[in-house]
């Protein structure tokens, strides 16, 4: 018969490939390459305006045809709508509608 393993209840042995809640101090990860910009060659705001004015514009442009057409309509539903109100409560209206004042 074979002897069963030992097991530990503490921190696993060197071996094992993924430390210990976070601790490389035993090993080295392998295949993780990290790539960095000196913080003196980084321009987060390079041309930000430039770019957002000819870029932004072309983006907004190209959204014209999609929400111009809703804009039209709901504007000319709500001027009807106020149009036909003010007649509505207007001495012409009271007695188109009703006959009398």
């Amino acid at each position: 018969m074979r002897p069963t393993a030992v097991r530990s209840s503490g921190m696993p042995e060197p071996k094992v490939y993924s430390p210990w809640w976070g601790d490389t101090s035993n090993l080295k990860q392998k295949g993780i390459i990290t790539y960095t910009v000196s913080p003196f060659r980084q321009r987060p705001t390079k041309e930000i305006f430039q770019g957002w004015m000819f870029n932004g514009y072309k983006r907004l442009a190209s959204q014209v045809p999609y929400w111009i057409v809703p804009f039209a309509i709901a504007y000319g539903t709500y001027t009807w709508a106020k149009r036909y109100d003010v007649w509505q409560n207007s001495k012409a209206g009271h007695i188109a509608l009703h006959g009398a004042h």
